[in-house]
């Protein structure tokens, strides 16, 4: 993929060369961030495009082009972090802002009857495609690369209200009740975008230029694997929130549960027959997996509860099976948790381009996130519970082996996911 004039990956500072970056709640792969085009010049091109057209389009965009490179580089050093304020707001919301305001005069190059769609060339750097960058004669290309930066906004700014602040004596603080449930507005934000990205422009790209020439970022299963992240972290925050809570029951905590598995599988779905390389584009494979994994031990878990809650002998041993299951997932989901920080967000390549050597490997790293949400509390619960319960059904049953086979592990309810994106509506394109 990136077939259209797209370089070979000899990445700068911004492109897959992030330091420690500190805790992470949220998986952000790194930014795509627009390049400076030469077809954009203040002063009027060829083939009709107008003169005040143009020179909004390049104002606007060069706005960007420094905001985002600086919110790219914020995002790669802990020292830099997004600051969020009492409100909610931080750096990234002037980028979002800028974004806004630059949609309706982008869109007037599309709308209805105009000839003006493919008269630019608009050039994003890579982040998770093999070419260093990915140019573009097609103003919904730059549509699309724009609402795709939105949503990565949207979960960075989530991953700042949910990362506990570290306090001058060097303790973590809790991070409070306020902080999750607006980052579940956050992530219903970005899965907003990323749905009318698939919905509303993807299908108005032609399908040569999506075959053969959107960067794997824009991937359809890319953008559909991140918009389900989205609503699976979402749901992993409600979790959170409900084990807090005394008046939440093991019902609504297995339902969430459910719902979360049904996101993340959706999500690897999407993300599993990519052409995904090494990079950020590998740990963006391997996260997805990992969060699968670990919401198949939740699911399980809660749902062996409700089994065990039964009066029959049968209830009790399929409440056991589901509990050990969960266990099982638990110690697969620490498994794919290591390989998940051990994978370099720097491609073999650009440490080849890079001239690197092991030192610059060294200094690369994502460290563990915080015990957050719903694992805070299940890492220790799932191994107590399921020992607990096995040894109470052999003594109850005078039974010497209760450990299930395969076959008796009973299957997840099946509910529908009650959170959806939030609707975005692409603004209505200015007039030249």
């Amino acid at each position: 993929m990136g077939c259209f004039n797209s370089k070979p990956n000899d990445a700068g500072a911004i492109r897959r060369r992030p330091g420690s970056i500190g805790e992470v709640a949220v998986f952000v792969p790194g930014l795509r961030v627009p390049e400076s085009s030469e077809e954009l010049p203040l002063q009027p091109l060829g083939d009709g495009l107008p003169r005040r057209l143009t020179e909004r389009l390049a104002a606007l965009r060069n706005r960007i082009i420094v905001m985002a490179a600086h919110e790219a580089l914020y995002m790669t050093k802990p020292t830099w972090r997004i600051t969020i304020t009492q409100h909610g707001g931080s750096k990234s919301a002037d980028l979002l802002q800028a974004l806004e305001d630059y949609l309706p005069t982008l869109l007037g190059l599309v709308k209805d009857g105009s000839e003006l769609e493919d008269k630019v060339q608009f050039a994003w750097m890579n982040q998770e495609d093999d070419a260093e960058d990915t140019s573009m004669p097609s103003a919904w290309y730059e549509v699309l690369s724009v609402l795709h930066l939105m949503a990565l906004l949207r979960l960075s700014q989530a991953n700042s209200l949910l990362v506990p602040k570290t306090s001058i004596e060097g303790y973590h603080a809790k991070v409070s009740e306020e902080n999750k449930r607006a980052s579940v507005e956050i992530f219903l934000k970005a899965a907003g975008y990323l749905e009318c990205a698939i919905q509303h422009v993807l299908p108005k790209i032609s399908p040569e230029k999506r075959w053969k020439g959107l960067p794997v970022d824009l991937a359809e299963g890319i953008l559909k694997a991140i918009c389900m992240q989205a609503l699976g972290q979402a749901i992993d925050v409600q979790l959170g929130l409900a084990i807090d809570s005394p008046k939440a029951t093991l019902a609504v905590k297995r339902r969430l549960a459910c719902e979360m598995v049904k996101c993340w599988h959706q999500a690897h779905e999407s993300i599993s027959d990519l052409p995904l390389l090494d990079g950020w584009a590998e740990k963006h494979r391997l996260f997805v997996t990992w969060k699968h994994i670990e919401a198949k031990a939740a699911a399980y878990y809660y749902h062996g509860l409700i089994l065990d809650e039964g009066n029959s002998e049968k209830s009790h041993r399929t409440a056991v099976a589901a509990l050990q299951s969960a266990e099982e997932f638990l110690k697969e989901s620490k498994a794919a948790c290591e390989a998940f920080h051990a994978a370099s967000p720097v491609s073999r390549r650009a440490i080849h381009s890079f001239r690197c050597s092991s030192e610059l490997l060294a200094s690369i790293r994502i460290l563990s996130p915080p015990l957050w949400g719903s694992m805070r509390y299940l890492q220790e619960k799932i191994h107590k519970e399921s020992s607990c319960k096995v040894r109470i059904n052999k003594d109850l049953y005078n039974k010497d082996n209760i450990i299930h086979d395969h076959d008796s592990v009973p299957p997840l309810p099946d509910f529908a996911v009650a959170l959806k994106p939030d609707e975005y509506r692409l603004p209505l394109p200015l007039t030249h």
